[in-house]
């Protein structure tokens, strides 16, 4: 068929919520994406993927309160691809599983343009198996049926035959359907179902804000007072399995709202190991890294960077930017001469060996003037050249000392932080709304710029800092600190955590 446009639009699914469940697909398309339209059971976090100038556009829709309706969501669709523009549909779970991708899919191939399908992970599958119920098993259910408690209100009747569902005896599993449990269960029951049937109903579920409620169909729509969507319902006697089988809600710190603040970029690494744990994460990035002021003054530190007889870096960002300049200037890693390399902290030394370059000396502590005490076990710094690759408004410890002690030291300043200023996910919101039950700090700037936005403090809610120079600057800005890393990264930070909650 002749397209009359070179634009793509990409109908994907952005799995049940577990940013860990999302395919290498679908972050490969948001990667490339020019326009973003997202739901409202999609993880936003999966945004911090797209480029800078990406146009992302909400077209949420909850029970009874849509942003767009399904005809003005195809539109928009149709629209942006005619344009030329790679489009992607992010949609929660499945696009082709009670998400309406067939109908977009259908717009898009009536108007002549190219498509493609990125299936999901659904939370038919997803959420029972994280609440530990397994769909299927031998002595249990041999088969499983997905069916939706939302129909097209314009129906006359529903399409649901119920009697088949319940002569099947499998598993069965309601999507969508929370609002109308009331009127669901008695058609069950009507055709035959069994008043003790066990039933387990799960919210967010694959989240550390998942909730699991378990009763028997005879009574669960009295238990389910209260009981919000968005949440699946799962129908069987495999139910009874989670007893045995229950793994995420044991996690150590399952169901702990912890706030990460870090930039946009470094957050997901410390975000990711909380999750492991079972925490139910929110990214509040407070700073952005964007390149020194004066670029040109930078690059030509780095040009020289062979003249040198010790490059010293002091963060990953650092590293990153000064090779970045690097191979624009070089093409072969000898050119940085003979200099010695230090670096303060694992991660950093680790950001330099992926550029397979040796590090020469990582102090046992992770700051600045533990630096001092192993170059002086090389010898006398007297007359040796030094360049500290660091951020602009770093503290300056390290480079007075070693002039102090006769060394000829130049200062690259290869990154700035600013305040972030846009909140892609709703973690502002979410923070104001809901509060946490921690608050992560990684760095004096994270803690200057959190603080900067003047968000209410939820009352309890605790603080974790990375180190002692972290600590310093937040008690100085008036906020306690109720545990400080042992080890001044992102391990030894997760370590505390797991600590302070573990008393």
């Amino acid at each position: 068929m002749k397209k009359e446009s070179k634009g793509l639009c990409i109908l994907a699914g952005a799995g049940p919520g577990d940013i860990g469940l999302v395919t290498l697909r679908v972050k490969e398309a948001i990667e490339q994406a020019q326009v973003v339209v997202y739901d409202y059971l999609c993880n936003s976090e999966i945004l911090k993927w797209a480029p800078a100038d990406v146009e992302i556009v909400f077209a949420g829709k909850k029970s009874g309160q849509h942003t767009l309706r399904q005809e003005e969501i195809s539109q928009l669709l149709v629209d942006k691809t005619k344009e030329g523009k790679r489009v992607v549909r992010l949609k929660g779970g499945d696009p082709f599983v009670f998400g309406r991708g067939g109908e977009e899919a259908e717009a898009l191939a009536a108007a002549g343009l190219a498509f493609e399908i990125v299936p999901g992970v659904s939370s038919a599958i997803a959420a029972p198996a994280y609440a530990g119920i397994p769909l299927t098993h031998r002595d249990f259910a041999s088969s499983f049926t997905v069916f939706t408690g939302h129909e097209d209100p314009a129906k006359q009747e529903t399409a649901i035959d119920y009697k088949a569902l319940v002569a099947g005896n499998g598993t069965l599993v309601m999507l969508m359907g929370m609002d109308r449990l009331a009127s669901i269960v008695p058609e069950l029951l009507a055709n035959g179902a069994n008043l003790r049937l066990p039933v387990a109903l799960i919210r967010w579920g694959t989240t550390g804000r998942q909730q699991t409620l378990i009763g028997e169909l005879g009574s669960i729509v009295d238990a389910s007072v209260g009981f919000q969507p968005p949440a699946i319902a799962v129908f069987g006697r495999v139910v009874e399995l989670r007893d045995k089988l229950s793994w995420f809600e044991r996690r150590p710190l399952f169901g702990r709202r912890i706030v990460v603040t870090r930039t946009r970029k470094q957050a997901s690494a410390l975000s990711a190991k909380l999750r492991i744990l079972g925490a139910d994460v929110y990214e509040l990035p407070t700073i952005r890294v964007e390149p020194p002021e004066n670029l040109m003054e930078f690059g030509e530190l780095v040009r020289d960077a062979f003249q040198y007889d010790w490059l010293i870096f002091t963060s990953v960002n650092g590293v990153d930017a000064f090779f970045d300049m690097f191979y624009r200037l070089y093409d072969d890693a000898r050119s940085i001469g003979n200099a010695k390399i230090a670096a303060i902290g694992p991660a950093t030394a680790q950001r330099i060996k992926s550029v397979h370059l040796s590090v020469d000396l990582q102090p046992k502590e992770f700051v600045a003037e533990a630096i001092i005490d192993g170059l002086l076990e090389f010898g006398s710094v007297e007359n040796l050249k030094f360049l500290v690759v660091r951020a602009l408004g770093a503290r300056e410890v390290l480079p007075k000392r070693l002039a102090e002690l006769g060394a000829i030291v130049d200062e690259a300043t290869a990154y700035r932080t600013v305040p972030e200023t846009t909140d892609t996910s709703g973690a502002l919101e979410r923070f104001e709304s809901e509060g946490a039950d921690l608050v992560t700090f990684t760095s004096s700037s994270t803690v200057e710029n959190f603080l900067a936005l003047k968000l209410p403090w939820p009352a309890q809610t605790k603080t974790a800092s990375i180190g002692p120079i972290t600590s310093e600057t937040m008690r100085k800005n008036g906020l306690q600190v109720d545990v400080e890393a042992a080890r001044y990264d992102v391990d030894g930070l997760v370590e505390a955590v797991l600590k302070l909650y573990a008393k």
